[in-house]
């Protein structure tokens, strides 16, 4: 019988094809695929259709299913388009078959629905362990592009350098601020390292405790750290925890800590107004 069923909807592919494209061509302007071109949508649909019936034909292979997932993935459409899309061609098929028989009872029924299963199913996993495998694999480089952001160490000048830090600090990431920290100091050849807290909105024992633990560890190797952008409330909840910051400086903002930093290398801002005006009077002198 499944050879008997395969050879129908083989021989009569133009005819379930053409009620397939209808079927998904209403979903067009109700869904994902609104904002896409009629020319791509009624383009992407014939190759799916030809994939489909392939397969049934056992002409198919994994690289050509590969290959149409690719496509799809790389053009931004969503798993729900393959998934609604053998589910119509089930659903048409079954129909199909259905209105071709004379006699239909309940066991030719569950034979027809097995069968169809049987083609479809292999397709419908294949197609979405390769959506898996994409988005797994995307998901993988944006977690490597989130902590490649999440504690940047960033040198502005030399022996000086800033970490700044923004949104929740749990332990992972105290992890990878702390491993940043001592890699930044020793590749910049750091004396001072000023770790900007002023985009994190909690502070509390945990998040003070990582950040003592870093900067202990950066004064372990030679270079000194500054806490900038300690807020006022950030300081009162500083001082009700009783957490003890007293070992390294701190200052309310970064351009106050970036001070600090160049009198502890030996450096400072001096204005250049004076300079500037006598060496115009000096020209102006020349002229005359």
């Amino acid at each position: 019988m499944p050879e008997t069923m395969r050879r129908i909807v083989i021989e009569n592919s133009d005819g379930i094809s053409k009620k397939w494209l209808e079927e998904v061509a209403k979903k067009k302007n109700e869904d994902y695929t609104s904002t896409i071109s009629e020319e791509l949508y009624e383009s992407t649909n014939r190759e799916f259709v030809n994939v489909i019936f392939a397969s049934i034909n056992k002409q198919q292979n994994l690289k050509v299913l590969t290959e149409f997932s690719d496509r799809l993935i790389n053009l931004g459409w969503p798993l729900s388009y393959i998934t609604d899309g053998l589910q119509t061609f089930r659903r048409v098929t079954i129909d199909f078959i259905l209105n071709q028989s004379e006699k239909v009872d309940s066991d030719y029924l569950s034979r027809i629905l097995n069968v169809v299963d049987d083609w479809v199913e292999p397709i419908i996993k294949q197609l979405v362990r390769e959506y898996s495998g994409s988005w797994e694999h995307t998901v993988s480089l944006q977690r490597l592009a989130l902590q490649e952001l999440s504690a940047p160490l960033i040198p502005v000048m030399e022996n000086i350098t800033i970490m700044p830090l923004i949104g929740t600090i749990d332990t992972e990431r105290a992890k990878l601020i702390m491993e940043n920290l001592l890699d930044g100091v020793i590749k910049n050849n750091a004396e001072v390292v000023l770790i900007d807290i002023t985009g994190v909105p909690v502070v509390d024992t945990m998040v003070a405790h990582h950040i003592i633990q870093a900067a202990e560890a950066v004064r372990l190797i030679g270079a000194t750290c500054i806490l900038v952008g300690i807020r006022p409330e950030i300081a009162q909840t500083i001082v009700n925890l009783g957490i003890d910051l007293s070992k390294f400086p701190t200052k309310s903002s970064l351009r106050k800590g970036f001070n600090t930093a160049l009198k502890l290398t030996n450096r400072d801002i001096v204005s250049l107004s004076d300079d500037k005006d006598q060496d115009i009077s000096n020209l102006l002198d020349s002229l005359k």
